[in-house]
């Protein structure tokens, strides 16, 4: 029998994993800029905590969630999201007490069963940020601007911000008459609804919002804004989201009919997608979430966060971007002529490591020729080499492999001459910059 990774899963191997630090190292580079904290939790929680939160008329509760019962006959679940745990978390320990307002992210991987396609994964990776503690127009403003942002510095183009307001607590009941209004005064309308949004219309009328069912989405065309059917404090806020990101040049659209697909969202909401994913074309979502935490504590909390999918970012850059070397980076390969000369090589090899570069070494094999080919498939900048002719003269051979260059120096030395030339290297290149 030949094993497989499960359905809906993929190994992340070593070609691709330096786009997978590269977004996590600009992420948390931004992240600090925007004075966010990483906060980690379990991959698995009670399911009562997203039952909760979620909501049971989701399709992620209903339909996608990897639950089970442990030894302890304990109801258990892969986490499907990064709020509610974080919320948990802030609330068993008791963090708004220490700080107030709280600014987190979190990242890791989470678990739906959904059916894989392009972009989409039954265990998907998210990063995502937690501005806890603030009802202000300014922390809907911030995270937007710090998603923007994120993905500026990474490099995507072709991006577009969209908003909605979906309202309050109190809003909600007046907007799902609303939309129950506009269906069932059409029979038309309803008879043609898929069987899930005929179950949602006596249940949650809203969630029909989300649906994904392009038949659907035509026969909600006249659907009157659901904003207007929201009070003045949830437009007045809507509107100040608006205005500040007009002064922060950051181009958006509203989009009267974006729900997200997570019950607990109030208020905001907002995707950012690029055209250039296809179908999958949301690259992160989130919004305002005021009564998740009062939901889960009975503590009246607002907030406002969002994730993204790692794999759909990366699929991005790996089409539109080459992570190229610096100019100044070194990456060495050690050669060996000879098999009495690999316990000095290895000894060379630790030094270099310890002071900080990139180096390596084939610890089997002394054949030049097929080491240096060795190298170059490594993209080494530079080749060791030291054979019985560098034993005789206590010297190294050193070969830069961009112009097939070469020049020895004392072995003791090698060390010191890699640290001088980093050195020349970052100073050529900031003044070029």
């Amino acid at each position: 029998m030949s094993f497989v990774s499960p359905r809906g899963t993929k190994d992340i191997l070593p070609e691709e994993v330096a786009y997978w630090q590269h977004v996590e190292n600009v992420a948390q580079d931004v992240f600090q800029a925007f004075n966010y904290q990483e906060i980690r939790t379990p991959i698995f929680e009670s399911t009562e905590l997203f039952e909760r939160s979620i909501g049971d008329q989701t399709d992620i509760v209903q339909k996608e969630m990897y639950s089970f019962q442990d030894k302890g006959n304990r109801a258990l679940t892969l986490r499907p999201e990064g709020t509610a745990p974080v919320a948990r978390s802030v609330i068993q320990h008791q963090l708004l007490g220490q700080s107030n307002p709280l600014k987190l992210y979190y990242q890791g991987p989470f678990f739906r069963y959904e059916r894989p396609q392009a972009g989409r994964y039954r265990q998907f990776h998210q990063i995502g940020v937690e501005y806890i503690g603030t009802q202000t127009h300014f922390a809907d403003a911030e995270v937007i601007s710090l998603a923007y942002h994120l993905f500026q510095q990474l490099g995507i183009q072709n991006l577009t911000v969209t908003l909605n307001s979906i309202g309050d607590e109190l809003s909600r009941p007046v907007i799902n008459e609303a939309i129950r209004q506009f269906i069932q005064s059409s029979p038309v309308i309803f008879k043609q609804l898929c069987d899930k949004c005929q179950y949602r219309l006596d249940r949650n009328p809203l969630r029909i919002l989300d649906c994904k069912n392009k038949k659907c989405q035509s026969l909600l065309v006249g659907l009157p804004d659901i904003k207007t059917f929201q009070s003045q404090e949830c437009r007045d806020h809507f509107n100040a989201v608006v205005e500040e990101l007009d002064r922060l040049d950051i181009p958006f659209e509203v989009n009267p009919y974006l729900v997200r697909g997570l019950d607990y969202y109030s208020k905001t909401t907002f995707e950012i997608v690029s055209s250039k994913l296809g179908a999958q074309n949301a690259i992160c979502g989130g919004g305002r979430y005021d009564g998740l935490i009062q939901q889960l504590s009975g503590k009246a909390t607002p907030a406002f966060g969002f994730a993204f999918g790692v794999e759909r970012v990366v699929t991005l850059l790996r089409q539109y971007q080459n992570l190229s070397r610096s100019a100044s980076y070194i990456r060495i390969y050690v050669i060996p002529v000879g098999a009495s000369f690999q316990s000095t090589c290895f000894e060379l090899l630790y030094q270099l490591r310890k002071a900080g570069f990139d180096t390596d070494m084939d610890v089997e094999k002394c054949d030049l020729k097929s080491l240096l080919k060795k190298a170059n498939k490594h993209q080494a900048s530079h080749v060791i080499i030291y054979g019985e002719e560098e034993a005789e003269q206590h010297q190294v051979t050193i070969k830069t492999m961009a112009d097939r260059s070469q020049s020895s120096i004392k072995i003791d030395q090698a060390v010191h001459y890699f640290l001088n030339l980093k050195k020349e290297l970052q100073r050529s290149q900031a003044s070029y910059v």
